[in-house]
């Protein structure tokens, strides 16, 4: 696996309303851990699409990980132009942050917003152009994520050997538990 498609909630499914929500710090340990695993086994290329909440948390994980190893990248796939501007200043600002650092960005529809379809094709664009998807998803606590989750069904229907990872509810419990005895490395 060369290329990994990283993505799932938004913050504000998560009842996640700031940067300090110990949420956070949880589902980045939680994506550290598995992204470690990958690069160690030869993954490149993280991609992401760059919304807000888990992607996010992605992209600010892969730049603690070029730390161990550089020649990880990541690339920013947005639905569309100028995606982040109708979001908050610290939004923009931490936006702004990860697409400076990425390695690669560009939109798949390149013109402003126009309908839904477009987060649509992005999805679909990024899961043909990647070997793996991680997707930090419940089915007990579908949300957005539920979309995304179907289309890799579906395309793995035609493709038998694109990956799907899910971190879920109980893997994110674990890594909380871990991380209250002081086990994380």
């Amino acid at each position: 696996m060369k290329s990994l498609y990283v993505t799932g909630y938004r913050p504000h499914e998560l009842g996640i309303f700031n940067d300090k929500h110990p949420g956070v710090a949880i589902i980045k340990t939680a994506i550290e851990n598995q992204l470690r695993t990958l690069v160690e086994d030869g993954l490149e290329w993280v991609v992401i699409s760059g919304q807000q909440g888990v992607e996010t948390w992605a992209a600010q994980v892969v730049l603690h990980l070029k730390e161990d190893y550089p020649a990880l990248k990541y690339s920013i796939i947005t639905p569309f132009l100028e995606q982040e501007k109708n979001w908050n200043e610290h939004k923009q600002e931490t936006y702004m942050h990860i697409v400076n650092q990425a390695d690669f960005v560009t939109a798949v529809t390149k013109r402003p917003y126009e309908a839904p379809w477009q987060f649509i094709e992005k999805d679909k664009f990024i899961i043909a152009n990647t070997d793996a998807a991680l997707l930090v998803y419940d089915e007990e606590n579908e949300g957005s994520p539920k979309y995304v989750h179907r289309l890799i069904q579906k395309y793995k229907e035609q493709h038998e050997e694109y990956e799907l990872l899910i971190i879920n509810a109980y893997d994110l419990q674990t890594v909380a538990e871990e991380m209250q005895r002081g086990d994380e490395w």
